[in-house]
């Protein structure tokens, strides 16, 4: 395979740095490509390691390698270095584009006020960046989501992930946010950036079910029977509320057990838990006909 120059380095005792040049080629032992030095040529204070350079493309002219040369001691030989071997490779452009977006936001810190900085070994804010990433490039499962972080995707601060972080993010995610107050805080930081108007927002439900034997017990159960827009009676189901405005810019969204009557959210939990959370001057809220008549 093609020569190159192999640059060693040894520190003295004075701290001073001696650099040493060498003639290499690569060879492949047991499937794998390793240098192989040739001839040691001195201390590269002391040689032309131009005219070094220019001796080993010579070499690999007449040998014929001068174009079929290994990527890797091509590399190597521009930067004076051993070989590089490449061992993993990451999509980076649309991840990276969404980090600043959420930097720009306060997403981060936003995330980090609402869960008290809480203390885990794996930072919960890069894996809900990680998964609001993966749903925007390349919506998958939580579990496929961890595997695309593991193998396809350069997430910053996030080397490896797993199903089992994506599913306590979100749970922590959910406990910490109980007054939504991180959705007012990533909507406000978004409507001061998009100069948007909030005097006007519109409303409306819809309802998902879950696949499983049985509802929730207790007082508080979550997942119920009852009336399904998928025409899934036999399955639990929830309410889910969401509120945009003028522009379709989401404002917050709201989950209610399924007991819950439609007009009973138009009527009163809508209006309480904003009132509870968010403080505005004055807003109109606009419902369409199916929900008023639900």
């Amino acid at each position: 395979m093609g020569m190159f120059l192999r640059f060693t380095s040894r520190t003295n005792v004075d701290g001073s740095v001696v650099r040493y040049v060498a003639l290499a080629h690569n060879r492949r032992v047991d499937g794998r490509v390793k240098p192989d030095v040739l001839m040691n040529l001195g201390r590269a204070d002391q040689v032309d390691v131009a005219g070094l350079r220019r001796l080993a493309a010579s070499i690999n002219r007449h040998y014929g390698d001068a174009d079929g040369g290994d990527p890797g001691a091509e590399a190597g030989a521009v930067t004076g270095a051993a070989p590089l071997e490449v061992i993993d490779a990451r999509t980076i452009g649309s991840v990276w584009l969404l980090e600043q977006l959420w930097q720009r936001l306060d997403v981060g810190a936003a995330v980090r006020a609402a869960t008290d900085a809480r203390r885990f070994t794996t930072n919960m804010e890069r894996v809900l960046f990680a998964l609001v990433a993966n749903r925007a490039v390349a919506p998958m499962s939580e579990l496929s989501a961890a595997e695309w972080v593991r193998e396809d995707a350069a997430v910053p601060g996030l080397s490896t992930m797993d199903d089992d972080h994506a599913y306590r993010a979100m749970d922590l995610l959910v406990d910490a946010d109980t007054t939504g107050r991180l959705q007012e805080s990533v909507f406000f930081a978004v409507a001061n950036l998009l100069n948007l108007e909030v005097d006007l927002l519109f409303f409306d439900t819809t309802s998902t079910y879950f696949e499983r034997d049985d509802e929730d017990d207790g007082d508080d159960a979550f997942r119920r029977y009852g009336h399904s827009k998928d025409h899934r009676h036999d399955l639990p189901q929830i309410v889910i509320g969401l509120a945009v405005t003028k522009e379709g810019i989401p404002v917050r969204c709201w989950c209610w057990p399924n007991a819950v009557a439609f007009t009973a959210v138009d009527g009163g939990l809508w209006g309480q838990s904003w009132d509870r959370s968010w403080s505005h001057a004055s807003w109109r809220s606009s419902s369409d006909k199916a929900l008023c008549a639900a």
